[in-house]
């Protein structure tokens, strides 16, 4: 497609993809009409210098992402790639979306929360037993554990796609430390100091509002309802992939950043150490797994936790966020579950709909699927990341094989959906617009009592390679800053 402005020279092909800002019939959709004027007006060495300075702004402020490759000695710390042109959401899709989100965290939390106390759902046949018991985030620490506030499910981020048609589906549900909410917010502020007239004319709804909200919900999870508790962010320290977001967060919302050494427990209670002495924290947003959270219950070799944490959480001193033992809704199999909680726990049907999914424990899945592996995307069910896939259309017969193999000696570690042809947008590139594909990652926050909120848009992830259908960060994946119209 030509437009015959200055940034889109080269014909930007359709093909059989939905287009977020092209459509069939009406060349531009109309939420794009403003977006897409600025755009074609500016000259490439305009824009080129505007992607610049974006760079260079996430150098200086270290908005950085760190690659680990098996094939590199040394990880490669890197700006993730950030496109200049935004991802619009009209105001009714947006709605539409908010209102499926929040019915299907809603339902999962209270999944998360029978699993480990009466399992209803286990004995009224709607979940294997085995599915559960032999998940390996299911954590037999937690049962009986009455998490504060009724929380478990404090952050998530729910990834959505649309096929060909434009219709959305839920791809995954990350629930036990999503990231991602850093890029969100230092997005839209770079891309307000980059193009003011344009955000303001567009009348966006507001994100920095939902750091607030983010800091509400972690204040409500406090026990015994203190009205001013300590709160503390865990994180593995600054060599993990996504610490930059961890210092982000802290800071913005005024909270401790603290690594497991920063810590003690002690009388079934947790403290930080500083120079005035030790304070008590109330809650603990953590940003690492359950294996490394303590010792004495875990993994007995960590470094990163905090010995004696479990106790103080089990004796009602300190909220967890999100609560061990939130993974055994993430795992990729009881996503297949997931519309059936939507029925059994809510008494709703879903308003967001799943892709379509394979279990390949179950025998007749598994022989449909190992016919039709170069059409399908498996997915080791224990993994996120882009880790442990194959895309069986861009695989090679090798590839296909050897993961072939993989699914006949342990079926049950596999999941399989047929290939989505996720939506495209325009991504600013070399002086032109250059269609690639996208997914979105939702997120939505919950506090004490079921209190909700969905940040609006999300981040929008990128496959920067022309083609490619992998968006992760981990894999080489970019962003776009997500605007939702008011």
């Amino acid at each position: 497609m030509s437009t015959g402005d200055r940034t889109t020279q080269a014909p930007y092909s359709l093909q059989a993809f939905y287009d977020e800002m092209f459509g069939t019939r009406e060349p531009i959709r109309r939420h794009y009409e403003q977006v897409f004027r600025r755009f074609s007006q500016m000259r490439p060495e305009e824009l080129a210098a505007k992607q610049q300075g974006m760079e260079r702004r996430m150098m200086e402020e270290g908005i950085t992402f760190t690659l680990y490759k098996p094939e590199q000695a040394q990880p490669l710390e890197r700006t993730i790639p950030f496109d200049l042109i935004p991802r619009i959401i009209p105001q009714e899709d947006w709605t539409m979306l908010e209102a499926g989100l929040i019915q299907r965290v809603k339902a999962l939390n209270r999944f998360v929360h029978d699993v480990y106390h009466e399992q209803h759902i286990i004995k009224d046949g709607i979940v294997p037993r085995r599915m559960v018991i032999a998940n390996c985030y299911f954590r037999p620490e937690m049962m009986g554990v009455e998490v504060p506030g009724g929380s478990y499910i404090t952050t998530s981020g729910i990834d959505l796609i649309r096929d060909a048609s434009g219709e959305y589906f839920v791809l995954e549900d990350n629930l036990r430390s999503p990231s991602g909410f850093s890029y969100l917010f230092k997005g839209r502020s770079i891309m307000k100091e980059l193009f003011p007239e344009l955000t303001l004319s567009c009348s966006l709804r507001d994100v920095d509002h939902s750091l607030n909200r983010f800091l509400t919900m972690l204040r409500s999870l406090a026990p015994g309802g203190k009205s001013d508790p300590v709160i503390a962010l865990l994180t593995p320290g600054e060599y993990n992939s996504a610490y930059y977001e961890h210092a982000f967060l802290a800071q913005q919302m005024g909270i401790h950043l603290v690594e497991g050494r920063d810590l003690i427990a002690r009388d079934h209670k947790l403290y930080i150490r500083g120079m005035k002495g030790m304070a008590q924290v109330d809650v603990l947003y953590r940003r690492l797994d359950d294996d490394f959270l303590d010792p004495l219950v875990f993994q007995p070799d960590s470094m990163l936790g905090v010995a004696g944490i479990m106790n103080a959480y089990r004796a009602g001193n300190l909220a967890i966020a999100n609560a061990p033992g939130t993974g055994v809704a993430d795992d990729k199999a009881i996503y297949v579950y997931v519309p059936d909680m939507i029925r059994y726990y809510l008494k709703e049907e879903p308003i967001l709909r799943n892709v379509p999914t394979y279990l390949l424990s179950r025998p007749e899945e598994r022989d449909y699927v190992l016919q039709h592996l170069p059409e399908m995307v498996v997915k080791e069910t224990s993994l996120s990341g882009g880790y442990g896939m194959l895309i069986g259309p861009a695989a090679t017969r090798a590839e296909i094989d050897a993961f072939a193999e993989l699914i006949r000696r342990d079926p049950g570690r596999y999941i399989a959906q047929p290939t989505v042809q996720l939506s495209r947008a325009p991504v600013f590139q070399d002086g032109l617009m250059k269609p690639r594909h996208i997914d979105l990652r939702a997120f939505v926050l919950q506090g004490a009592g079921e209190q909700m909120h969905v940040i609006p848009g999300g981040l929008t992830r990128v496959a920067m390679k022309e083609g490619s259908l992998v968006v992760n960060s981990s894999q080489g994946g970019g962003c776009k800053d997500t605007w939702v119209l008011a």
